[in-house]
Parts: structure tokens; sequence; C-alpha cells
């Protein structure tokens, strides 16, 4: 039996462009997606936090160091450039696989750089945080 655990993700990017005519996808910052761990065209879940919206698409490569976060094609319609968004990348793994499992949490800052890499450790805290409330 095979379960999904969460594997990487990209929180709290900002949303810099929206391309309605584009064929569809998110493109994502090479930089960020090698922090997270998350492969050119694999799916993701895109969760909007200023707007409540959760979907799915595809990731593609954007300029490796741009900050580029772009919503492309329907999915640009869910979300707003400025819009605060959580990008989550999954993996199948099997129970013993998921007992030492640590996913890739990438956090940026206002520039979609890269301000620390981590991963969960208990509810409300990070593994670089001890004792600290995320």
């Amino acid at each position: 039996m095979n379960i999904t655990m969460l594997k990487g993700k990209i929180h709290r990017a900002t949303v810099s462009e929206a391309r309605l005519d584009y064929v569809g996808s998110i493109t994502v910052d090479e930089a960020l997606m090698e922090a997270a761990e998350i492969r050119e065209y694999e799916q993701v879940q895109i969760v909007d936090i200023d707007n409540g919206q959760r979907f799915e698409t595809y990731v593609i490569a954007g300029e490796k160091g741009s900050g580029l976060i772009c919503l492309n094609g329907a999915a640009a319609r869910m979300v707003q450039v400025g819009d605060k968004i959580i990008i989550m990348s999954y993996a199948g793994m099997t129970p013993a696989e998921a007992d030492s499992h640590a996913p890739k949490v990438v956090f940026v800052d206002g520039e979609n750089r890269i301000a620390r890499v981590t991963s969960y450790e208990k509810h409300g805290r990070l593994a670089d945080m001890e004792g600290t409330a995320c």
C-alpha cells in the first residue's frame, strides 16, 4: 500500500504574472523548484492564500534566479498578481518510506527569493525553529 505525502512546498510565494493567453501551467523560478525538489512538468497543487482557491496544474521552469511565479492559461483566472500562494507537490510512498521522509519546505521573501529551506517536524513548529510557532 502506498500513501500520498507532501514532497515539496514553496510557501507564500507572490504571484508576479498571470497570462490567460498561455497554454497552461505555472511557471516557477528554477531555483525555487530545485530547492523544493519539484521537477519540471510535475503535478502540483496551488493554494491561493488571498482568495482560498485550490487547484492543480503542472510546473514549467522559469529563469533561474528571476523570482518568477506566473500562472498560465485557465489557472490565471484563479489568482491575481500580488496574491500569496502555496505550491505543493506530493509523492506516493510506502508507510516505511514515509516514516523517514522529510519534505523540502522553501520559504521565500517578498521578491520570491529563497529565505529558508526546512522541513516540518511537529504542528506549528519547523525543524529549524525549535519551540517557535510558524
